[in-house]
Parts: C-alpha cells; sequence; structure tokens
C-alpha cells in the first residue's frame, strides 16, 4: 500500500486563496437566509409557519406583519407577568411596566440597529449602544436616535394568561 501524504492548508489561508477578507465573509454570512449568526442573541426558534405553538409563541414575530400570541403560562414567556420585566420575541420588545401595563415596541432601535431593552428602575426603553432612550409608546427622549420605535397594539386575555401583539 502506497503512503500517500496530503496537502492540508489552513482555513484562514484557503479563504484568503480565494481572494476574500475576513470582513467580506462576515458579511456574507450576516446576510444568510437564517439571520441568526449576527442579529439577536436570542435563543428562541420562530414560531412556525404551520401555526402551532413554539415555545409559547404563535404567529409571526418578523418583518411588517408582527402578528403573535403569547402564552404567559408557557416557561419561555411566564416571566412577563411579573412587573417590570421585558423579553424580546422575534422583532419585538414586549415588556410588562411597572405600571402594570404591557407594551409592545420594534426590538431595533432607530440610530444603528442595536437591540433596545427594557429598564425596570426608569421603566423605559434603552439602546445600550449609544444611550438612546424612549418612552413607552416609542417616543426619542434621548439621542442619539431621532426616530421613534414602533409601536404594536396589545391585549391582554381575560384570564391575564395571553398576550396578543399585532402591529
Amino acid at each position: 500500500m502506497e503512503n500517500v501524504k496530503a496537502d492540508k492548508m489552513k482555513r484562514g489561508e484557503f479563504l484568503r486563496s480565494l481572494g476574500l477578507s475576513t470582513s467580506t465573509l462576515m458579511a456574507f454570512y450576516c446576510i444568510g437566509t437564517t439571520m441568526t449568526a449576527c442579529g439577536s442573541s436570542d435563543d428562541e426558534p420562530e414560531p412556525n409557519p404551520g401555526g402551532g405553538s413554539v415555545n409559547g409563541v404563535t404567529g409571526t414575530t418578523t418583518g411588517n406583519a408582527i402578528n403573535f400570541t403569547l402564552d404567559l403560562t408557557h416557561s419561555n414567556a411566564k416571566e412577563l407577568k411579573t412587573a417590570g420585566t421585558g423579553k424580546v420575541f422575534g422583532d419585538v420588545l414586549v415588556a410588562f411596566t411597572t405600571a402594570n401595563q404591557y407594551v409592545a415596541l420594534s426590538r431595533i432601535c432607530t440610530h444603528e440597529g442595536s437591540t433596545v431593552g427594557y429598564r425596570k428602575e426608569q421603566n423605559d426603553i434603552r439602546c445600550p449602544t449609544h444611550q438612546s432612550e424612549f418612552s413607552l409608546t416609542g417616543a426619542v427622549e434621548q439621542g442619539p436616535a431621532t426616530t421613534p420605535l414602533q409601536a404594536y397594539k396589545t391585549s391582554l386575555s381575560s384570564d391575564g394568561n395571553t398576550l396578543t401583539v399585532t402591529a
């Protein structure tokens, strides 16, 4: 049997041999169809298009047709029954404010696209990247952002266990 030594090339060498820079490769990777590599750090998968519930979420949580229902008894959403909490579902930040009201806003800061979060102490929304602050209606309270966050309608079921969010 003949002993054949395979030539090995490191991944970086291979990519450089193709003439692709690191930034080009990252941009290509981030634009992939799933948009999960460089998007949200949420572990929650999107609800399935077949209509069933995934992780307590039923419906569309991304894009221009936001329309979903949260099962507030499900382990993935039950923290939203506690005033002063917020959680991201797809493109939407849902918060149960310290004033005991539900709000739903775009999670994407209008300044440079970072993920915003709910702040219990100030009862508002803040972008951690450049410190833009937004009211619970989505209005800009402090820049550098100049455009408000998209606000969505919320409706709580009579038993308090289901929250519906719509555009």
